[in-house]
């Protein structure tokens, strides 16, 4: 049976890709003119969400969201879901109405076509270079108006499929703690599961999202920069040991010798 589903999931795959390059290059002129100038960027986060949208029910997958506590619309947040899977992102973009700012890798500037839009919209971080953290700060000091949300994945990769969750970074914190902005963790339980960077795994389903009540920085300072890290970890770590289907996949046989993700 398992490899009677393998023609089928390649062409699976293979569909996801298709869709992306269709997608992007349609939308290429209204890119062109929506990353421009700041004074478009909610504009384009409403292109992006129907994107997004396309890119995760095209792919015949749902969402079932559990909502601890409801984001204002003109508030700004820093999110921070857990991260398994090239749809996280996808999902993030789908899941929220205010703009969010991503900050992301240098190394996405090299895919044709898709990095040229990338360096225009996301605040690009060198992790090995002290001088880019630091333009991180003044990029966020910028995008951080009216309502304009940051997101980081703070684990900083798409650990191995045996990991439950990588240590997290503290970027997303720190910069949480600078602009007195809420954490909002966000766990994802099903990406991994259905759409992980192994070609040979997956299927359409549901994907159930969990977003927590919001941890608040205000009155903190960089000296609580990892108190506050530890707090989103060990929230979301509690969340995933808890969820059967997550640690079922994640403790399946031989899983760290599996497919490794590129990023």
């Amino acid at each position: 049976m398992k490899y009677i589903k393998i023609p089928f999931l390649l062409i699976w795959r293979i569909w996801f890709y298709i869709l992306i390059t269709v997608t992007i290059i349609l939308m290429i002129p209204f890119l062109l003119i929506l990353t421009s100038k700041d004074s478009y960027y909610p504009t384009f986060w409403k292109m992006i969400r129907v994107w997004a949208k396309m890119l995760v029910y095209g792919m015949g997958f749902r969402l079932q969201v559990t909502v601890d506590e409801v984001l204002e619309r003109d508030k700004s947040y820093m999110f921070c879901p857990n991260h398994t899977s090239m749809m996280d992102p996808f999902v993030l973009i789908s899941l929220s109405k205010n703009p969010i700012v991503f900050v992301g890798k240098m190394e996405f500037v090299k895919i044709p076509i898709f990095g040229f839009f990338y360096k225009r919209v996301v605040i690009m971080v060198d992790r090995s270079n002290p001088e880019s953290r630091k333009k991180v700060y003044e990029m966020a000091k910028k995008k951080l108006k009216n309502g304009t949300s940051m997101a980081i994945f703070p684990e900083g990769l798409v650990p191995t499929e045996n990991i439950v969750l990588a240590p997290f970074k503290n970027g997303a914190f720190s910069l949480a703690i600078e602009f007195d902005i809420p954490i909002v963790p966000q766990i994802y339980y099903d990406c991994k599961r259905l759409f992980s960077w192994d070609f040979f795994k997956g299927s359409p389903g549901v994907f159930r999202i969990h977003q927590h009540k919001f941890i608040e920085t205000t009155g903190l300072t960089k000296d609580d920069v990892f108190a506050l890290r530890q707090q989103t970890f060990q929230l979301i770590e509690a969340d995933l040991l808890s969820d059967e289907k997550y640690m079922k996949d994640t403790n399946r046989p031989n899983n760290e010798r599996e497919f490794k993700s590129p990023i």
